[in-house]
């Protein structure tokens, strides 16, 4: 594993930007892909839809930086009156701040929303985004995480800007298995803000591979009613020199 202000090498653990909303504070390691995957189920009123695959490719492409591309996820419907389609394709750059004291980590991470996606899913023109994914060891398993973002949207005259912050607590509980509990809030420059109130945990299958859950529910008036989600990712190392995939464990 990876330790507190150094960036990973293919001897690391994989650490991902999912499940929950915050970003790892980590790169992938260079020359490694990694693919996170998975689905969500959401309710608000008597609206209820899925979303799948919510796939983010990343590329360790140097020491300490990466590039990453998020690839349209369908939005459908299970109940009610729901909007449908395809998000953007998002791609973006990630870098890991080196030589921090050992207990910190820290990112900054660029991106853009291609208007690839349904408007009525994704709203209209480019929308570039900055983003500060951190993390802080605590000891005996324990850590706290956080990230901010601010989302621009340079096509919507009623809404230019949003900020979203988020604050994970987080305890590794063995070997394999990490929980958090997380709080999520948007915060439009025009418009009713969101919050969210996101439990759940990741398992490593091994070093490269893992799986997880969560579980959301809203905490005001605007936000969803629920999110449930599971996700699997792996990760692929040493990929130039030798294209292979570790082979899995049962």
């Amino acid at each position: 594993m990876a330790e507190a202000g150094e960036c990973p090498s293919p001897q690391s653990e994989i650490a991902t930007d999912r499940p929950d909303v915050t970003n790892s504070s980590l790169v992938a390691p260079a020359g490694s892909i990694q693919i996170e995957n998975g689905v969500n189920t959401s309710g608000q009123g008597a609206g209820k839809s899925f979303d799948s695959s919510n796939s983010r490719l990343r590329f360790g492409v140097a020491p300490c930086l990466e590039v990453l591309v998020d690839v349209p996820s369908y939005v459908g419907r299970l109940t009610g009156t729901v909007d449908t389609g395809f998000t953007n394709v998002s791609p973006g750059v990630k870098w890991q701040v080196s030589g921090l004291p050992e207990p910190a980590n820290l990112s900054v991470v660029f991106g853009v929303g291609l208007p690839t996606g349904a408007p009525a899913i994704t709203g209209a023109g480019f929308q570039p985004y900055l983003q500060f994914p951190w993390s802080y060891e605590l000891g005996g398993g324990w850590g706290i995480s956080g990230m901010f973002t601010s989302f621009f949207r340079p096509s919507d005259l009623a809404n230019r800007q949003t900020s979203e912050a988020t604050f994970v607590i987080e305890r590794k509980v063995s070997e394999k298995l990490a929980l958090f509990a997380e709080y999520v809030g948007d915060y439009p420059s025009r418009g009713a803000s969101t919050a969210l109130l996101n439990v759940g945990g990741g398992y490593l299958l091994n070093r490269t591979e893992q799986v997880d859950f969560h579980l959301a529910f809203g905490l005001n008036r605007n936000s969803p009613d629920y999110i449930i989600g599971f996700g699997y990712s792996y990760r692929w190392d040493n990929v130039l020199g030798t294209a292979a995939r570790p082979a899995l464990r049962h």
